[in-house]
């Protein structure tokens, strides 16, 4: 049965702000998008809609320390993010962010079980056969990566940021080399972690059905983030 994100209390009282941006600008032969303003707070599911070259994934780079923006000011746990030096940003990515792209980036001559191990091994945590089984991919742990159908890379890729228990997780078309009901398994498993671990799911994404799963939606377009209403 399909998880809705929604069925928690829209106060935010008890819900801490995780990430902020405010004013965010960026560039590169052309504007992006400018003046860009976002409040992520714990258990939110957020997902942004936008045209190819809209600048989705830019705005995700922006907000999991991969690029600074160009203009703005983005706020991690009420400190800014790109004011703290390079050992602190690259200990938040590795403890804090999880980052899941749309290239997977698995070692591809390792075994799936070897690859969750190099991820839990960082995060001094353990495989967690449980949420394999719910990703559907528990009996691939010996096989070589190479060897597994895109859809099933994607979701070792999940695995492997799931199990380091990060704060925020970023993630650029998490289903997009998945069938429809695969597609919804992963959204189960995300929006079940977010609520259970008080941590967020940054989405972007092309999928409306995907985004439709979110507790917030945003669409980037004309160089400017509107929420859409529910």
């Amino acid at each position: 049965m399909k998880q809705d994100s929604r069925d928690y209390s829209s106060s935010k009282t008890s819900l801490a702000l995780l990430l902020s941006a405010k004013g965010l600008a960026h560039s590169f032969d052309y504007t992006l998008y400018e003046d860009l303003n976002l409040d992520i707070y714990e258990k939110d599911t957020v997902a942004i809609l936008g045209v190819s070259g809209s600048g989705k994934s830019t705005l995700l780079h922006n907000l999991s320390t991969l690029l600074k923006p160009k203009e703005g000011k983005i706020l991690y746990k009420d400190r800014y993010l790109y004011d703290r030096d390079l050992s602190e940003l690259l200990k938040i990515r590795r403890d804090e962010f999880g980052i899941i792209f749309q290239q997977h980036y698995l070692f591809k001559g390792f075994s799936v079980k070897e690859n969750l191990e190099i991820s839990t091994m960082i995060a001094s945590t353990k495989i967690d056969n449980e949420l394999l089984l719910k990703l559907g991919i528990l009996s691939t742990l010996k096989q070589n990566v190479a060897d597994l159908s895109g859809g099933q890379q994607q979701r070792v890729s999940i695995a492997r940021v799931l199990m380091k228990k990060p704060k925020v997780i970023f993630a650029d078309e998490l289903t997009g080399n998945l069938d429809r009901k695969s597609a919804d398994d992963v959204m189960d498993v995300m929006i079940d972690y977010t609520k259970s671990n008080n941590s967020a799911l940054i989405i972007v994404t092309h999928d409306e059905l995907v985004a439709k799963r979110c507790n917030k939606i945003y669409r980037l377009q004309d160089k400017r983030l509107s929420k859409i209403e529910l």
